[in-house]
């Protein structure tokens, strides 16, 4: 079992704090670092100093961090064209060393869009389905070769489809719980599918529609790696953990089911239930980005039991 972080700088996070939990993430042993694409705050949350760009963030910590994976959960596809954003990965892709991940959604949060002024089209998840088919289909153009798109929302003609990434393949998440249209994108483009803040139960259900559409595709059900992305907040203790759950503004109770809450001891547990039904890979939504010791404790007591 994999774990990763996986930060929301929306709620009020500088780029110094984000390369400290980044560096924090590699020196414990974490599998990766990654980001919400988001450019306002939600919930009670000051937002304070203001967001921070999910990719000029990732290209910073490129440079700076020399191990761990890096990316998205999830980038909005009404944020960036497809031919742009396949640059913009590529070229982190190429400055981290061959380390970078895209998560890749429709985007749903209408709120922001109309604060910075972004576009928010109806039809987001057919311009998805274009995006991925644009941003993979440059990505595997050989060089020297050109590319072409033509579709409803978006056409690229005679495209150089440069730069290519520093990876063969760069690994593509595709999340949500969508019961049709989500697991036949993920069938078609994902190595990974992820779904976030969902119980056992309905994790099961959804990895479950996503293996009968890789099959129907010709792909198998293996073929894609299962994840989750939930909540965390572990403490050696009974106070501890109450102490974490107040400083985010949570309830202990209904993080424990909502989420990884508790002692190290009942979080290995509740682990082990999500990788019974085929998670292979947990992205610990961790929200207080100033309490590091939460970290260590995660890696030393909870990491240390899944290897």
């Amino acid at each position: 079992m994999d774990l990763r972080i996986f930060t929301e700088p929306q709620q009020g996070a500088t780029y110094d704090t984000l390369l400290t939990v980044a560096k924090a993430t590699e020196d414990l042993g974490f599998d990766a670092f990654f980001r919400s694409d988001h450019y306002l705050r939600m919930g009670n949350a000051d937002g304070l100093p203001g967001p921070t760009d999910a990719w000029i963030t990732l290209a910073g910590l490129a440079r700076e961090t020399r191990r761990i994976r890096l990316g998205t959960l999830m980038t909005a596809g009404t944020f960036r064209l497809p031919g742009v954003l396949a640059v913009q990965v590529a070229q982190v892709d190429r400055m981290s060393g061959g380390r970078v991940e895209l998560g890749l959604g429709a985007g749903w949060f209408e709120e922001e869009h109309k604060a910075y002024g972004i576009p928010f089209p109806k039809e987001r998840f057919a311009r998805l389905e274009e995006q991925l088919a644009i941003v993979t289909g440059m990505w595997a153009t050989e060089v020297g070769k050109t590319f072409d798109f033509h579709g409803v929302h978006y056409d690229l003609t005679d495209s150089p489809a440069l730069p290519k990434p520093a990876q063969k393949k760069v690994p593509v998440l595709i999340g949500g719980h969508g019961a049709t249209r989500t697991p036949r994108l993920a069938a078609q483009y994902a190595d990974e599918f992820n779904i976030p803040f969902a119980s056992v139960e309905d994790s099961e259900r959804q990895f479950g529609r996503v293996r009968a559409a890789a099959v129907e595709a010709g792909r198998g059900a293996d073929a894609l790696t299962y994840s989750n992305a939930l909540v965390a907040c572990v403490g050696k203790d009974d106070r501890e953990v109450a102490r974490r759950a107040a400083a985010i503004g949570r309830e202990v109770d209904e993080l424990k089911a909502n989420g990884l809450a508790g002692s190290p001891a009942e979080v290995v547990d509740k682990i082990g239930r999500y990788a019974a039904v085929g998670s292979r890979r947990i992205y610990l939504q961790i929200l207080d980005l100033d309490d590091l010791d939460h970290l260590e404790l995660i890696s030393s007591q909870v990491q240390s039991q899944l290897s």
